[in-house]
């Protein structure tokens, strides 16, 4: 049988996708904020309005609670599969049914957990991330219905919003059910809504301690100030050293490269200033392209500094002071090697021979995509028919870890990683929504996709 045409899809896709908008209206309802609980019964109601909602796609999905590491109970997970063909593709889809929390509902402009569309958004906690990748695997899988080539399993996670801890133990206690040839991860977005993306790289993280001590005990600043340096000042200038004059890192052993894939387009500029807020008069630190400054070359941010409070200080030199720095790594290099790049260099740039001593906190592995696999080459071009322009792929400069874990645990399978959001979407902030054009098409990317892989 010929595979269904674009058009055919399509007009499967348009004719059910007001049930589509009700399904992510109502799991907006669900406020299934894992922040709240990851065990709570509202998780379970969620995952099982999930799970009903795959079996009415005609997947066989269930509802299992995993564990935590330390054998404590964990999140309410759904997996399930569809299975067509033994000898066809198998294709994993992933994504999570958990949200952020709301800590502030008057900052939006209408109520979180009831689904509202404003001039072709629908608003709502979760529309984007990551009710939305739900969505758009529901749409998917009824609109190819029984025309489905590939064999399909699932696994929408109760626990990503909260750092995914009982994630890995629970893949690798269940391998079986989620080894597979493709993984779509549907939790991630287009570069606008109307031109789609392949996320092509994801930053890895890890964070460092540092201790600066110059002194045994503190003492008083006039007797002893000039010759001996507080160590606040010390620590400064220990972080000041990581940089040259443009602002770039300049640490041996830490590695960067340019964006996964070739640049097809840089980030605008003004965008990025208006996005992060910066002021007028800040100018942007580092060379190359934003895009690579933001995506595939490592950064480094203080984001903990132990130091006495303005209110109460006194007229003492600081003996010992700590900080924390979270580095984020290039897609591909492992952050334990960075970390050790890192701490290398601090520990041999003490300003006037204080004591530095530097130890890591944690560590998250980066991600690229293989640009040249079939299943890339498969998304792009399922995107450009869907949309009718031509993509444009991006990297993340933040951490999803469990993409690379999963590359780790099923190390043949093509990772393909896609989703509903667009800048405009505010994830994680007030006034989240989704772009329903954008989604409709991304339901048909997905359907062609799943089309395309069956070959």
């Amino acid at each position: 049988m010929a595979a269904l045409s674009k058009e055919e899809l399509r007009s499967r896709v348009d004719a059910d996708f007001d049930r589509v908008v009700d399904l992510l209206s109502r799991k907006v309802a669900l406020k299934s904020v894992s922040a709240e609980g990851i065990t709570g019964e509202h998780m379970r109601r969620s995952a099982q309005f999930v799970a009903d909602e795959l079996k009415e796609r005609g997947v066989d999905a269930k509802v299992v609670q995993s564990k935590n590491p330390d054998g404590t109970p964990g999140a309410f997970e759904v997996v399930g599969s569809k299975i067509v063909d033994s000898d066809a593709p198998t294709v994993l889809l992933y994504a999570h049914h958990d949200v952020q929390p709301v800590p502030d509902a008057s900052a939006w402009d209408t109520d979180p957990f009831v689904a509202t569309e404003i001039d072709g958004r629908l608003y709502g906690r979760g529309a984007t991330d990551d009710s939305g990748g739900i969505a758009i695997h529901s749409g998917a899988l009824h609109a190819l219905g029984d025309d489905l080539k590939v064999n399909i399993k699932v696994f929408i996670e109760g626990e990503e919003e909260m750092g995914s801890p009982s994630f890995i133990p629970f893949i690798e206690a269940h391998q079986d059910e989620f080894d597979s040839d493709v993984i779509i991860v549907a939790d991630s977005g287009n570069w606008s809504a109307e031109i789609p993306s392949l996320t092509t790289s994801l930053r890895g993280n890890t964070d460092l301690d540092v201790t600066v001590k110059a002194l045994e005990h503190p003492v008083h600043s006039g007797q002893f100030g000039g010759p001996i340096l507080d160590t606040n000042t010390l620590s400064s200038m220990l972080i000041a050293s990581m940089y040259d004059e443009n602002g770039s890192l300049n640490i041996p052993g830490l590695e960067g490269g340019d964006p996964v894939g070739g640049l097809q387009r840089d980030l605008d500029e003004a965008s990025v200033r208006a996005d992060s807020s910066v002021v007028d008069s800040y100018r942007f630190a580092g060379t190359g392209s934003l895009a690579s400054r933001l995506w595939t070359k490592p950064s480094i941010s203080v984001i903990g500094f132990d130091a006495h409070p303005v209110e109460g200080s006194f007229n003492v030199i600081a003996n010992e002071t700590r900080f924390r720095i979270s580095i984020r790594t290039a897609p591909n290099q492992r952050p334990e090697a960075a970390a050790k790049a890192v701490a290398d260099f601090l520990t041999s740039h003490a300003p006037f021979g204080a004591e530095v001593s530097a130890s890591m906190v944690d560590a998250g592995m980066g991600w690229s995509m293989d640009p040249n696999a079939e299943a890339t080459q498969d998304a792009l071009e399922s995107m450009r028919e869907a949309f009718g322009v031509d993509p444009i792929n991006k990297g993340e400069g933040g951490s999803i870890p469990f993409i690379p874990e999963l590359q780790r645990i099923f190390p043949d399978a093509q990772v393909l990683v896609t989703g509903p959001e667009d800048p405009k979407g505010n994830a994680h902030s007030p006034n989240e929504s989704v772009d329903l054009t954008s989604l409709k098409n991304n339901v048909l990317t997905e359907a062609l996709i799943l089309t395309k892989l069956a070959r």
